[in-house]
């Protein structure tokens, strides 16, 4: 890591901390990723051998500890000087929720970031015991991209990139922009849903489950303080 060449306290802490990518390990590692390719998911720009890099130099600082899982394969873990970060982590999404909040570029909708929170966010007790697949359609998406599945059994919600093999009893239709913008706070579901930039098909009781399933962020609650900024839509 590159260093500040001085002894104060915040720049020995900052030599850490603002390390490119780090704050965003440290995001999934608070949010309960440990494995790597869970950690990868929710940074897909960083290439496999930079996010390794940054695992190793955490680890080097004491503030990430592998663990040897027992399947063999390693897991990793914030040590009790990794968890004061997370409060330091929690405060720059408050900041970014209150005074970055604008109308996102093109390049900034990531669909496999999205799906990554969709996943790992979701509530699949909500549907009760059995299995239950919820089918999400981006209908603004290129055709590879615009079907994907999530499979809800057990008390664990999983991505399926192929359709499973059964029907979904949950189908919901959107767009990618209008999906990101209800998961950040920005859209209201309740709105999306009055307006049509959101139509879920189902019984009314999985209907209603989804709503409950759906997890969005957990700062969609703070508003923006920009005169021009996005705010909550409903």
């Amino acid at each position: 890591m590159k260093g500040y060449n001085q002894f104060c306290p915040v720049a020995k802490a900052a030599e850490v901390f603002c390390a490119r990518w780090t704050p965003l390990i440290l995001r999934e590692l608070a949010t309960g990723s440990t494995r790597f390719s869970q950690i990868q998911r929710g940074v897909p720009l960083a290439s496999p051998t930079l996010l390794s890099r940054r695992l190793a130099e955490l680890e080097a600082e004491g503030v990430v500890e592998r663990r040897e899982a027992a399947d063999g394969r390693w897991t990793y873990h914030l040590t009790p000087a990794g968890e004061e970060f997370v409060p330091i982590v929690t405060a720059l999404g408050v900041w970014g929720q209150r005074w970055a909040r604008r109308e996102l570029a093109e390049n900034e909708m990531d669909l496999s970031l999205l799906l990554w929170a969709l996943e790992k966010g979701a509530h699949p007790e909500s549907f009760g015991p059995g299995r239950t697949i919820v089918e999400l359609e981006l209908a603004d998406q290129p055709e590879r991209k615009r079907r994907w599945w999530f499979l809800n059994e057990d008390g664990r919600c999983e991505l399926c990139l192929k359709r499973p093999d059964r029907d979904a009893q949950v189908y919901v239709v959107t767009s990618l922009p209008d999906l990101i913008r209800v998961w950040r706070g920005d859209l209201a579901l309740e709105t999306a849903l009055a307006t049509g930039r959101v139509k879920i098909h189902g019984n009314a009781r999985m209907r209603r489950a989804f709503r409950r399933w759906l997890g969005i962020c957990g700062l969609a609650h703070v508003e923006s303080a920009r005169k021009e900024g996005a705010g909550r839509t409903g």
